[in-house]
């Protein structure tokens, strides 16, 4: 993939750019929220539209953890605002305009600071367009989590909504989300978190699971489950 590698824990380049709502500062843009930022190979495709809207589709349940949306795709303004028509009635929504913005990107210049270019795939001019790529930052600016799909592969955002609920929760408390955790779910204690402190930090109980090999943590080979913690 072409462009820079961006890692976890990066502070993720800002750039000026033109959207479907007039031109942002990316980081003055993502304020003090999350932000989201997902790439497109271009307008019209078939698999780009259904993303899209599904991402309308869930619009109020990113705005309700502070996550702001926005997408990008390597043509113009007015072809987005153009595209958005089909997306608006793929999703069958009673509103004409998209929540979040479009990036207007046909220079690739933001796409080549995040790396998103697929060298393999490119338009009629030969230049190379966007995979399918996702970007999660947090409010410092740093980079949380980032995924690649081939652009035959549509994006589950159920799947990055959960990521979100893991990453905001883990932020802010000492657990970790084990396989196919969900919001509301019991959470894991991280390694570190030191036995006499359990009950302070975790009043309704810890659950601790035995395993036979006595290395999964530092405490003896347990795995200490913790109940929701979404009342505190």
């Amino acid at each position: 993939m072409q462009g820079q590698v961006l890692k976890l824990g990066d502070v993720v380049p800002n750039f000026s750019a033109d959207t479907t709502q007039g031109n942002i500062d990316f980081h003055d843009w993502i304020q003090d929220n999350w932000a989201i930022i997902f790439s497109h190979p271009g307008d019209y495709t078939a698999v780009c539209t259904t993303e899209l809207s599904r991402v309308e589709q869930l619009y109020k349940e990113f705005n309700r953890r502070a996550v702001k949306l926005i997408a990008l795709s390597c043509d113009s303004v007015e072809s987005h605002h153009g595209w958005i028509k089909d997306i608006m009635a793929y999703g069958n929504f009673s509103y004409p305009l998209l929540s979040y913005p479009i990036i207007a990107d046909p220079s690739r210049a933001v796409a080549k600071l995040y790396g998103m270019l697929d060298p393999d795939a490119k338009d009629a001019k030969g230049i190379p367009l966007t995979c399918r790529a996702v970007f999660i930052i947090g409010p410092d600016k740093r980079l949380k989590l980032s995924l690649l799909y081939p652009a035959t592969t549509g994006r589950n955002f159920d799947e990055i909504l959960r990521v979100i609920d893991s990453l905001q929760l883990t932020a802010t408390r000492q657990v970790a989300t084990p396989v196919d955790w969900k919001q509301g779910d019991s959470c894991m204690l991280v390694p570190g978190v030191k036995q006499e402190d359990v009950g302070k930090m975790f009043p309704k109980g810890v659950k601790i699971h035995k395993v036979p090999s006595g290395k999964v943590s530092d405490e003896g080979g347990t795995l200490g489950h913790v109940s929701s913690l979404n009342e505190t």
